[in-house]
Parts: structure tokens; sequence; C-alpha cells
């Protein structure tokens, strides 16, 4: 039986310096492929937000049952972060991501269907459990098929482009919802996903030498699959470099806030504390989501300029603290003022894209995959607590009221609420400044 190599190709070739660099529309076709997939996840990360009417009635839900069934997208998300980092490492981003794909399918098409509390779970948990190698496979990809000097604007691209997926859950799925229903809306989904996985089979390659270019990553360490036993000591040895844990902790209040806010509890603030109708709500948080996708962008395309990683996420770290920090101190101010330092707040989160570009360069490239998964890891850690801990915060503070047979929650209840997020977002803050600067250069072994 012919052995084949499961990340790329081996051999003399991979270092022929004749190879010419991979043409920018193939490139764009690799990414693609697997920037569908993680549009994909993004989709179903926040359409809780948009259904929590249709989700309360269908499985009769509490706030804290909400914020469960909503984080077992994040629960599964996160446990397979690390796993995710050692099978991209090893076996590379075209084997996971087409695996990822199909069972992401499944497990819409799962939750389209569920006529239980613990079916629609399970179905949220394997998509979460399988989107998860999104992000991190498609950052590996970039890397082997995009110059190093633009990484930091197509991760931001890859950012934004992804977030439109969660644009897509607002409105629009709004708009769909009420004329089709929810169930075949997200059983479509379903049906797409496995569309891309068969795209991502036939079609992506792990790296330029594949067909016949050169490869981005430098040479000597663009074919090598290290072995499994490598990457689990790397597992461990990651925590061990300065900025590794730091930089796991800091998007999980500076994105995570941002992934509880629109992605669930936002749409029932604004009805509920500001008389907008749902599909108004949805519009604000779809703002906020196409918010994050530019600051994602204008973020990245900074840190490559000023060839600096850490000064351009204090500063979209800030722009988070501030904007949590008015919501909880004055959840009922006027929208006017509200909704632009929402939006301010957004765009501030979009700044995590720097943290990957970040973290890679702060530990051997050899274990990059890894680095990412950990990081990542990190994002969902936020929303994973947040989400259900809101729900619960609202449940305790609850006054009784109903309409339509929902929960109705006051201001004292998401004051109380938010001010979990503010808190959460102001530690990462001080992890993010205790960080230490890169300078756009990959880590080095002394």
């Amino acid at each position: 039986m012919t052995q084949v190599t499961p990340f790329a190709a081996t051999g003399p070739a991979a270092a022929t310096p004749k190879l010419l660099d991979p043409p920018v529309r193939l490139a764009l076709a690799m990414w693609g492929l697997a920037v569908a997939f993680y549009l994909f996840g993004f989709f179903h990360r926040v359409t809780p937000a948009v259904l929590t009417t249709e989700l309360m009635l269908d499985f009769q839900l509490s706030a804290a049952m909400l914020g469960n069934l909503s984080a077992f997208y994040f629960y599964f998300y996160a446990a397979m972060q690390l796993p995710t980092g050692v099978l991209v490492d090893r076996f590379g981003p075209r084997r996971v991501l087409w695996i990822g794909a199909m069972i992401g399918g499944v497990g819409a098409l799962l939750f389209a269907f569920a006529d239980t509390f613990a079916s629609a779970a399970l179905g949220r948990g394997l998509i979460g459990a399988t989107v998860a190698v999104a992000w991190v496979s498609m950052l590996k990809l970039c890397a082997h098929w995009f110059d190093a000097r633009r990484l930091g604007m197509v991760t931001g691209v890859s950012l934004a482009v992804g977030t439109m997926g969660a644009v897509m859950a607002g409105l629009p799925l709004r708009a769909l919802s009420d004329a089709l229903g929810w169930r075949p809306v997200i059983g479509a989904s379903g049906i797409v996903a496995l569309l891309i996985a068969a795209g991502i089979f036939f079609l992506m390659r792990d790296d330029p030498v594949q067909r016949g270019f050169r490869s981005q990553i430098p040479a000597g360490a663009a074919f090598h699959a290290p072995s499994l036993r490598t990457i689990l000591s790397g597992l461990g040895r990651i925590w061990a470099y300065r900025n590794v844990p730091l930089l796991f902790w800091v998007p999980s209040g500076i994105c995570g806030a941002f992934l509880t806010f629109t992605g669930l509890w936002g749409v029932p603030f604004l009805v509920q504390q500001h008389g907008l109708t749902p599909r108004s709500a949805s519009l604000v948080t779809s703002g906020m989501l196409i918010a994050f996708s530019v600051g994602s962008i204008a973020f990245g395309i900074l840190s490559d300029r000023i060839r600096l990683r850490k000064l351009p996420y204090v500063i979209g770290g800030s722009f988070t603290l501030i904007s949590y920090g008015v919501l909880y101190i004055f959840p009922d101010g006027r929208l006017s003022v509200l909704v632009p330092l929402l939006l301010l707040g957004a765009a501030g989160s979009g700044s995590m894209a720097v943290g990957f570009l970040y973290s890679r360069e702060s530990a051997p490239l050899a274990l990059s995959g890894t680095v990412a998964g950990a990081v990542n890891m990190g994002v969902m850690v936020g929303p994973l607590f947040q989400q259900p801990l809101i729900g619960w915060i609202l449940d305790k503070n609850w006054s009784g009221a109903l309409l339509d047979g929902v929960r109705v929650y006051d201001l004292h209840a998401y004051k109380l609420a938010f001010g979990l997020l503010l808190l959460w977002v102001a530690s990462s803050c001080v992890a993010l400044l205790a960080t230490r600067e890169t300078h756009c250069r990959q880590y080095r072994e002394p």
C-alpha cells in the first residue's frame, strides 16, 4: 500500500529556489474554501440571539437554560481547540477542514429538526466541536500560501469575512425565519456545510508545493510534519513562553464580551429595555458585527504597517473597555449615545485578530498550530462562561414578569449582568499590558 504523507510533500523539491510564488488567485481559492467554513461557524455562533423567542417557546427554556443551549456550541468549541492545534500541526488543514465541515453540516441538520432540549444541545455541540477547526486550520493554511508581510491583513480580512456569517444570522435570519420558519433555514445551512466539505476535499491543498509552486513558509520549516510525540510535548511547553498564557486570557474578555452581547443577550436587552422590535435590535447587533469586521481589518493593517502587535491590540482593548463601562453605568442611556459606543467597542474587539499573529510570533514556528488553538480556546472561554452566567444572573433577579410566555427582565438585572462583562474585559486589558512586544519577528530558541 502506498503511504500518503499526512501534511505536505517532502523532498528536494520542497526547497527548490526556482519554484515560483503561487498565483494570488490560487492562494485566494485555497483561502476561500477555508473561510467559507469559518463563515458557516460564525453564523451558528450567534443564531440564538435572533431566535431567543422561538427557542424559549419551542423548548420551554428559562434564561439560564437558553444560555446553556447557546453555550453548548462554545463548550465543545473550546474543548476542541488544543486537539485541533495538534491535529492541524500533524495532518495539515485540508484533512481537518473537510472532516470538520462534514460533521458540522450533520450537526446543523440535527439542531434544525431537534424536538427536545437534549437533541438541540447535541446539534449545537457537534457544530461547535467541528467548526472549532476552521480558524486554526485557516491560519495554518494562510501561513503557507501568503507572504508573511501580508499575514496581518489576511488575518483581519479572514475574521471580517467570517463575521459576515454572523451578520447573516442577524436581520437576514430574522426575515427568513419569519417567512419560512427557523428550522428550514438552519437545515439549509447544514446542506451548505456539506457542499463546502466536498469542495475542500476535492480542491484544497495544504501547501503551494503540492501545486508546483514555492511555499511561503521559511526554508526548512515548510514541510516537516512533526511526530505526535513531539506535538504532545509541545502542548505542555507552549505555556512556558511568556506571552502565550497571557494572550490566551486576553480575548476571553475583549472578544468574549462582544460575542456574548451580540451572540445572545444584546437583542433581548434592546427589545426589553429600549423598546426596539426584534428586527431593529438585530440590526443594531448586525451593525456591531460589521464594526467588528472593519476593526479586524483596520487593526491588522495597522499592525503590519507599524510592525508592532501590542500597541494596536491595546488600543482596541481600550475601546472595548470604554464601551462596556458605559453599558454598565448607563444601560438606560439614550440609544443615540449607546449605539455608537457599542459600535466602537465592537470595532475594538476586532483587534483580537492581531492576537493570533502576536501569539504565533511568541513561540517556535513548529508549535504555531498548537499556540493558535490555545489562543482560540481563550476566545471561547469568554462566552462559554459568560452566556450561562448572565442567564443565571437574570433569572436570580427576575421579577416574575412574562410577555407572550417569555420571561422579561428589568434594568437592574441587566445592569448586574453587564457588570460581569465589564470586570472580565478589565482583567483582559491588564493581561494584555503584561505581554512583551514581538515587533513582528518570529520567536527563535536561544
